[in-house]
């Protein structure tokens, strides 16, 4: 199997992407798999796009692999697409991925309480970049996941604001969906299958041309 590397030390995203590419031949590892962890790159894009691609090509010539990297996060529109790129730390740097989780969706309802239900559409972004060893960027795909905010936090699955996104055309959060239903439907998932279909149409050969 072609080893990737998913420039990220978060398991529920390996959880996402390994399923999808596997049936291709792709082992996915995350940076946990590494001997030693690169110093991680500033992601001062302002786009998922842009970050994207800083990792993935900052990452694959730090370690010389193939590298798989996604920036991914909620916009919601009576915030102006808020908080967008900032959606990992938009309460602050400090503490654990499960404590910034908490931080992130209490002022979100902050935000929200007063905002009519009509008025809470949101969605998940997904931007994804592959990049060559060298840093070449070999492909890049886009998902999105829309639905509405919803106060009260449901379901148990998921990370993140999941139990705050009611699906649309859904009668539960992204957080109530099983694994695989999520994954059918997600930004991330929608993201992968893209970036699986481009690896299918030859993407990883461009990996072998010279620079």
């Amino acid at each position: 199997m072609t080893r990737v590397l998913l420039a990220t030390g978060n398991p529920h995203k390996l959880d996402e992407v390994r399923p999808v590419l596997h049936p291709l031949g792709m082992e996915v590892v995350g940076l946990d798999s590494l001997d030693s962890i690169p110093p991680e790159p500033v992601e001062d894009g302002t786009t998922f796009e842009a970050n994207a691609r800083i990792k993935a090509t900052e990452y694959a010539r730090a370690t010389g692999r193939i590298c798989l990297a996604d920036d991914s996060g909620l916009e919601v529109d009576a915030l102006d697409g808020e908080p967008g790129v900032h959606s990992a730390r938009w309460s602050g740097e400090g503490g654990t991925r499960d404590e910034r989780d908490r931080a992130n969706n209490h002022k979100l309802i902050d935000a929200m309480k007063d905002v009519p239900e009509a008025e809470r559409t949101a969605r998940f972004v997904c931007a994804m970049c592959l990049a060559a060893p060298d840093g070449r960027v070999l492909a890049e795909t886009r998902g999105t996941f829309e639905g509405t905010i919803v106060i009260d936090p449901r379901g148990e699955n998921g990370f993140g604001y999941d139990p705050h996104l009611l699906v649309l055309g859904e009668k539960r959060t992204s957080a109530e969906l099983t694994p695989e239903e999520k994954n059918a439907r997600s930004h991330r998932g929608e993201a992968s299958r893209a970036i699986a279909a481009l690896i299918a149409a030859g993407a990883m050969n461009a990996s072998e041309r010279p620079a």
